[in-house]
């Protein structure tokens, strides 16, 4: 029995290329599903060679999807990459309504995790007190009550955060209610058993408009004050969380059903693998979580350009996929209104690790949904209220896309990488990485190695091992960006600033 591992892999039998899984040198002999191929020139680990000769302007596939089209002949063997494969998307598309028929959904699990009831029905993963800002001129300030108060009221709580940024002053219209949202939204969230808000007093997101935006059923775990009005302004913040201290540490761990999580989709960093192995394991979680009645949280809309069909398919109705429609030309129009090409991406670092078109990422990044319904579309800074797989509007950017899917409601972070990142937001984030050599070289960095399917192991057991590890996290086993003391919150900005 040959034990050799593969040196190449095709997704599809309909794919124009295949991804080398080492490092190989030109001339090398390959097999390919049973096809052998001597490489032109040396593929590095993550890239791409064609299997079969491409015209000239002819698509290029990955995935069984075009990835973009070839500028040149391309000849079985070659390097297949940015050199010779340009992107096809350019402006606003239309859409046709064509749902699919839905695969048939896992089997509902009876898997649970221990987790916080809230009194209006949500789960959180955690029993934190949050300090948020509504200006970053209190930033420090929120900080230093954070770390004050972590020594005063240590072993209360599961941990009390500051959560600073730049913005709610200077700012307009949309903009200036986008940050106000999106903090109103964070101090619902169900890991926050107690919140404080802290403001300034001339900031333009003034605290009462904020406080306005959160619904009265909400505050009853809310404090806020305005540094401005207040003598000292440290005393007052801790005088608040010794209060939400008390209000939260009533809350105890009860076993709750898969149905009560909400997961958050993330990928950053992508290489050439991460559509092969971190992504769609994160999709299979994906899947279980849905399939029990749980919600699971999409988005990166620039990252779904040329993938969005796949989506628009699983719509659950006419309403969702005009939502979908909405959200990905507003997205493109977003970046044509400011002059820049709706293929902007992927990134410098996705290009080295084996990405060659926006459409590639789109394609390999779409698979973090699985094959769940798609059941709601919802703004940015907006919260999800139902189960099922819903796109969220935000940008790729790995901070403002990760605390918009905090805000929209997500417990528990599900963040793929290929190149790695020691982020973290106000919800665990578990970093799962496309490759087993980024695992290996950063182990404080990243939770879990998706890249050991390349080896062979078994594609049900790694899922069932990677579940455990979610449902571990979210009864209470610190993530790698909580022991790393990585927490931060990022705010989409578009608007002037004063």
């Amino acid at each position: 029995m040959n034990s050799t591992p593969p040196s190449a892999l095709r997704i599809t039998f309909r794919d124009d290329v295949a991804i080398a899984l080492r490092d190989l040198a030109a001339g090398e002999h390959v097999s390919v599903a049973g096809a052998g191929i001597t490489l032109l020139e040396p593929i590095a680990r993550g890239h791409k060679f064609a299997v079969r000769a491409i015209g000239a302007s002819q698509p290029v596939r990955k995935y069984g999807w075009p990835i973009g089209r070839a500028r040149h002949d391309i000849a079985i063997g070659a390097h297949v990459h940015t050199h010779n494969v340009s992107t096809g998307l350019s402006g606003l598309d239309e859409y046709r309504y064509e749902p699919a028929t839905p695969p048939q959904s896992p089997p509902r699990s009876a898997a649970s995790f221990m987790g916080y009831r809230r009194s209006n029905g949500r789960v959180g993963t955690r029993n934190e007190v949050w300090i948020l800002c509504t200006v970053g001129c209190v930033g420090r300030t929120a900080e230093r009550i954070a770390r004050l108060g972590a020594q005063r009221f240590a072993g209360r709580v599961d941990g009390i955060h500051a959560f600073a940024h730049q913005f709610g002053c200077s700012q307009l219209g949309g903009d200036l209610d986008r940050t106000r949202r999106l903090i109103a939204a964070l101090a619902c969230h169900p890991n926050a058993g107690g919140v404080l808000i802290v403001g300034l007093g001339c900031e333009s997101n003034q605290l009462d408009k904020l406080l306005a935006g959160i619904p009265p059923q909400e505050r009853e775990h809310i404090r806020s004050f305005a540094a401005q009005a207040s003598g000292d302004e440290t005393e007052a913040g801790l005088r608040a969380l010794e209060e939400l201290v008390a209000i939260a540490e009533r809350a105890q761990r009860e076993a709750c059903p898969m149905s009560d999580l909400s997961i958050g989709l993330k990928c950053g960093g992508s290489d050439g693998f991460s559509g092969i192995t971190a992504n769609p394991l994160v999709g299979r979680i994906a899947d279980r979580v849905t399939a029990a009645g749980g919600a699971a949280i999409l988005t990166e809309i620039p990252e779904v350009f040329g993938a969005e069909q796949l989506l628009m398919e699983r719509a659950a109705s006419r309403e969702v996929f005009d939502g979908i429609v909405s959200v990905v030309n507003d997205f493109k129009d977003y970046f044509l209104r400011n002059n820049q090409a709706v293929h902007e991406n992927p990134s410098p670092g996705n290009i080295a690790g084996g990405i060659t078109t926006l459409e590639e990422k789109s394609l390999g990044a779409v698979q973090k949904g699985g094959h769940a319904t798609v059941t709601q579309v919802i703004r940015y800074a907006e919260r999800t209220n139902q189960p099922g797989l819903t796109l969220l509007e935000a940008p790729g950017n790995d901070g403002i896309s990760s605390t918009a899917l905090v805000a929209a409601g997500a417990t528990i972070v599900l963040f793929t990488t290929g190149r790695g990142t020691p982020l973290g937001f106000p919800a665990p984030t578990l970093k799962i990485s496309s490759n087993s050599a980024l695992a290996q070289n950063k182990p404080h960095w990243i939770d879990f190695d998706a890249g050991r399917v390349l080896t062979g192991e078994d594609v049900e057991h790694v899922t069932n091992e990677f579940l455990q590890l979610i449902l571990a996290t979210a009864s209470g086993q610190p993530a790698k960006n909580e022991l790393n003391e990585e927490r931060e919150i990022a705010i989409w900005k578009d608007g002037v600033t004063l």
